[in-house]
């Protein structure tokens, strides 16, 4: 199948190869071989990946002082 490159760089994929993807709506692009490789990528909203974090923390049992002497422990052991 032949695509071409708009003149914003933009490139048109066939349909019959974006079907297979579904409802994905973003991609990691990169380079291999001279070829260009995209892999469907599931991007989670920020709220959604705090919520899954406050859920994980409330099932281990931590308090919110446990978790601000870890962040404070992390915090000193990168600087």
């Amino acid at each position: 199948m032949l695509s071409k490159r708009t003149s914003k760089n933009q490139v048109t994929i066939p349909k019959e190869i974006i079907t297979f993807f579904g409802d994905t709506e973003y991609f990691d692009v990169s380079l291999r071989n001279n070829e260009i490789v995209l892999k469907p990528v599931e991007i989670n909203p920020q709220g959604q990946v705090l919520a899954d974090v406050r859920e994980k923390i409330r099932k281990l049992g931590l308090s919110e002082k446990d978790v601000e002497r870890a962040v404070r422990w992390a915090r000193r052991r990168s600087a």
